[in-house]
């Protein structure tokens, strides 16, 4: 008989993920000859091997591709296993993994880590922050109970709960303040920075001004939106934000924000999860505390003040 354990699964999964025998062992909190050796013993066991070797990357070989689906089944099955005895607390105990996007996470998760740990003793919080793409293929895969991101996803097999809604508005330099808001026809014209590919933002924001195709050929790209309001403080460009972002991104930097005049570029932020999980009943009253948290931050720092051609500081109270 084949002895499988579950533990061997779980450190087969992780090299498999991260390709590399030492990033996979930093992620199982285990030395890397420890990882070697339970690897070699699945194999040995299985009388096959699952990986090809190489000097700089670790490859699955074509049975270990069909292993690493089953493999992430039963892993995935396992944690549903355990999230159906945490739901049957009345609260939310032990481990929750969200997932974020960049253009939520340093604006929001401080405020929403704050309410949920205080509403929630006991709550161990592991946050991920990445692109859409990477959350949803990790929600597929169990590796996250729910993610906050734009909406819609459209995933048949998740579950969407829409929170709030916000405005995109323009930043441009301190020098363009009270000139005329440019159209979405002006917009395409001018030298336009947006977040690189792979960002939804980027996505809704070529959408607003009506860019699929052929991009312009004064459009730059940054890696995060604290790059992109830098660089229009130093006249490279102008960019479009979330609201939210304003307080914290235009601090330090000479700019002017300045809302768009109707239809205005928004988005909506909501929660998704899995319509398996377990801990549906539990991850509503997360979406409850999200939401509110928005609704607390909106209004200390006044998102919804950005007035047009003025400076987000003095659109302050």
């Amino acid at each position: 008989m084949i002895n499988l354990t579950l533990k061997q699964f779980r450190y087969f999964e992780a090299l498999a993920r991260h390709g590399h025998f030492g990033r996979a062992a930093d992620a199982c909190a285990i030395s890397q000859p420890a990882l070697s050796m339970q690897i070699k013993e699945l194999e040995e066991s299985l009388g096959t091997e699952l990986f090809e070797r190489s000097h700089r990357q670790v490859r699955l070989t074509s049975f270990g591709g069909e292993f690493a689906l089953r493999v992430r089944g039963i892993l995935r099955s396992v944690d549903e296993l355990e999230d159906l005895a945490r739901a049957s607390h009345h609260r939310l105990v032990g481990r929750l993994r969200i997932g974020v996007i960049p253009t939520i996470a340093p604006y929001l998760l401080p405020t929403i880590i704050g309410n949920l740990t205080r509403a929630n003793a006991g709550l161990d919080l592991q946050i991920r922050e990445t692109v859409t793409p990477k959350l949803l293929q990790e929600l597929a895969e169990g590796r996250l109970d729910t993610a906050i991101v734009a909406l819609p996803v459209s995933e048949p097999s998740l579950t969407e709960v829409a929170l709030f809604s916000e405005d995109f508005v323009l930043v441009r330099p301190s020098e363009d303040e009270g000139k005329p808001v440019p159209d979405r026809e002006a917009l395409r014209e001018m030298r336009l920075l947006l977040l690189e590919e792979g960002h939804c933002f980027r996505d809704q924001a070529l959408s607003f001004c009506n860019v699929h195709s052929a991009l312009p050929r004064e459009l730059l790209d940054g890696s995060s939106l604290t790059t992109l309001v830098q660089m229009v403080s130093s006249g490279i460009g102008v960019t479009l934000i979330p609201e939210m972002a304003v307080p914290v991104e235009t601090r330090s930097a000479s700019v002017s924000v300045a809302r768009f005049t109707s239809p205005r570029p928004s988005r909506t932020i909501g929660m998704i999860w899995r319509k398996t999980n377990p801990l549906a009943k539990q991850l509503q009253q997360i979406a409850d505390v999200v939401r509110q948290s928005a609704e607390s931050l909106s209004a200390r720092d006044s998102w919804r003040n950005v007035t047009s051609g003025k400076n987000a500081e003095a659109a302050k109270p």
